[in-house]
């Protein structure tokens, strides 16, 4: 069997930050009142030219700079998201070609703010099975274009990012230890967001039109979402333990989803365990739902909050209702990654862009030749 440890990490976040204040413009709200309520104080919004591929690429190619990893090496590309760009492509697919991993295959997954979680688990299956070394994982969310900026229930929740991991294989035992995910589509109805090609036509759009879901936004009841987050971060925190057979004093810290402080202070109190056990930065990103749990994770190292030997869990819940939990065993030391030497690594990707707009020039002057003289397609039956 072979382990899939995490070996490099990157995170993106837009430049443009929105705060409380700002809000208050918007809606019928004050920086005191969302604090209070979710512990927020500011989210980043990505810019009319960003795209969720495009913040997952910044972070993946961050991840791949600190793993030391070529785009050739890897095999295996996990988008995490519910806000394609696209149904089709995928947003791991634009992501593909971004990188030229002219290797990988690529599919996004959905699973919420779970998502990352759901995504860990099966590319570390992947590497476990043998059918792929290397992959990479990323959530990515612009949650801003899916939200009613007139409601102050959900305007002030949601912010835009990404966040990536690049897992490798190993004999050597540690990374992803244990992964527990569950789900329960009855309470689907508190937390939704409906397709973003949705538009109510007879019969087959009448139940959206009249039960209020024609709109491309997030639909929530923040009441029964609270409830249901605190039982479910405990309950995965101590399944995922007891599949990995450690107890919650062999853990050093546990990155959770970042939806709101209260929910995980909550959460804190029935695993009796202090808040700083838990590391939060939603305060100044919102709730970046599949991209919150890698964001976290890299400003953690960041802050050196990981060394080598430590146990964490990541713990994700969200829309579906979908949630989990996974145990891994943090076994790298971050590596000095200069701003030269990054920014020189870029250059391939530009040569990436380069060769895949030559390959559509390619196939646009191959349909050019073989369409017949009159000017008409061919027979596609």
């Amino acid at each position: 069997m072979r382990y899939a440890h995490i070996v490099g990490w990157g995170r993106y976040l837009p430049e443009r930050v929105v705060t409380n204040d700002e809000l208050s413009h918007l809606v019928d709200t004050t920086d005191e009142w969302i604090h209070q309520r979710t512990g927020i104080r500011s989210r980043h919004i990505a810019a009319p030219h960003e795209t969720t591929a495009t913040l997952a690429f910044e972070a993946a190619a961050r991840a791949l700079a600190v793993a030391d990893l070529h785009p050739s090496q890897v095999e295996l590309i996990i988008v995490a998201t519910s806000t394609p760009g696209h149904m089709f492509p995928s947003t791991a697919c634009l992501v593909q070609d971004y990188l030229g991993a002219g290797r990988a295959g690529a599919f996004d997954l959905s699973a919420a703010c779970s998502g990352f979680v759901y995504a860990l688990q099966m590319a570390s299956q992947s590497i476990a099975t043998g059918a792929v070394r290397n992959a990479v994982v990323i959530g990515a969310e612009t949650m801003s274009r899916v939200i009613d900026w007139s409601d102050r229930g959900t305007c002030v929740l949601f912010g835009d990012g990404a966040g990536a991991v690049v897992l490798k294989g190993s004999s050597v035992p540690g990374g992803v230890l244990s992964t527990t995910l569950r789900s329960d589509g009855s309470g689907g109805d508190l937390l939704s967001l409906p397709a973003l090609y949705h538009n109510p036509v007879p019969i087959a759009g009448a139940e959206f039109a009249h039960n209020g879901h024609h709109k491309n936004i997030v639909d929530m009841d923040g009441r029964q979402v609270y409830r249901f987050a605190t039982n479910v971060i405990a309950s995965s925190i101590q399944d995922v333990l007891k599949m990995g057979e450690m107890a919650l004093e062999d853990v050093a810290l546990i990155i959770p989803h970042q939806a709101n402080v209260r929910i995980i202070e909550t959460a804190a109190k029935k695993l009796k365990l202090p808040l700083e056990k838990f590391y939060l930065n939603v305060e100044r990103t919102g709730n970046t739902s599949a991209a919150s749990i890698p964001i976290a994770l890299c400003e953690a190292v960041e802050e050196g909050r990981l060394k080598p030997d430590d146990n964490v869990i990541f713990v994700g819940f969200g829309g579906g209702l979908t949630w989990g939990a996974s145990l891994l065993k943090w076994d790298v030391t971050p590596p000095q990654v200069s701003f030269i030497d990054h920014e020189w690594k870029r250059v391939r990707y530009v040569m990436a862009r380069g060769r895949s707009r030559l390959r559509r020039l390619q196939r646009r002057v191959e349909a050019a030749v073989a369409r017949p003289p009159n000017g008409h397609k061919p027979d596609e039956s």
